[in-house]
């Protein structure tokens, strides 16, 4: 059994009351609990006394009082390390997620080929104008990416969004218009029922989003964000839908979405994807997703 060691009076005077105790009795382990950005070389002092015999060290590895941060023990090339994560860590429940990623988006695009073209054909009928949307999202750890969608809005849509800014409905970072004046008519149906969205079916496949996760931002709106702990939720692959999509959408402000966003990153689990997943089906037949 371990027997604690603790300190009588000012700190400084801890080592030599360690150095004679642990001469003195008989010692298993030594239990260090002290803020390491004060008594860092104290710290140093004492793991070494313990080592000098042979004695079992353990420090309390307090490096930040928020609830999110997660120490994990390891080390690199022989380097003994303490790794600090906030987001979930690597480990078969994220491969696992990859390998969901993989199969359902696979089988999704070769199962939904002859809608998907039909769509295809729908918008290059509706409008002139490319059929895909390509945009410059930004992703896991700030990486930019490829966003594609089918064109719900006139050719040249993101150039007259420029001139548009002062219509903006949503306070924060994000560009959103109720009624935008840029929607195809064919684009209203598709937005409404998100079937613009099924061409993301490809960025999860190639690994830049995941099916589950925070909404991937135009490099636009990431510029304009200017609150730091907004920035947690670029620590995540971006998802096709997310809590955000399923709870509120366009009806939350950005603070809550971001919220939602992280309380996602701080609970994730299999389950929790599976539960969003099995959520976004009747949100998306009820057609919630008008902007």
């Amino acid at each position: 059994m371990a027997t604690p060691v603790t300190g009588s009076g000012a700190v400084s005077s801890i080592v030599s009351e360690l150095e004679a105790l642990i001469t003195t009795q008989p010692v298993d382990e030594v239990f260090i609990s002290l803020p390491i950005d004060k008594y860092g070389s104290i710290i140093e002092t004492l793991v070494q006394i313990c080592q000098d015999q042979g004695i079992v060290v353990r420090v309390h590895a307090d490096l930040s009082a928020r609830s999110t941060i997660r120490p994990y023990l390891g080390e690199l090339n022989g380097v003994p390390l303490v790794t600090v994560r906030s987001v979930p860590r690597d480990g078969w429940s994220i491969l696992i997620k990859r390998l969901i990623d993989i199969l359902a988006s696979g089988g999704l695009l070769l199962l939904l080929t002859p809608f998907l073209a039909l769509v295809a054909i729908l918008i290059k009928l509706d409008s002139p104008g490319a059929i895909l949307f390509r945009q410059e999202r930004v992703g896991l750890n700030k990486r930019r990416f490829e966003l594609l969608k089918f064109r719900t809005m006139v050719d040249g849509a993101d150039l007259l969004q420029q001139t548009m800014e002062h219509l903006n409905e949503v306070p924060g970072p994000v560009f959103k218009i109720r009624n935008d004046p840029r929607l195809t008519r064919l684009g209203t149906y598709l937005r409404r029922f998100s079937i613009d969205e099924l061409p993301q079916l490809v960025n999860v496949l190639k690994g830049d989003m995941s099916l589950v996760g925070p909404r991937p931002l135009p490099v636009r709106d990431v510029d304009r964000i200017n609150v730091q702990w907004h920035k947690r939720r670029f620590s995540v692959k971006p998802g096709v839908t997310g809590l955000w999509q399923v709870n509120g959408r366009s009806d939350v402000n950005f603070d809550r979405w971001v919220q939602m966003d992280l309380e996602y990153i701080d609970h994730w689990s299999l389950g929790l994807d599976l539960k969003i997943l099995a959520k976004t089906v009747p949100v998306v037949l009820a057609g919630s997703g008008s902007y």
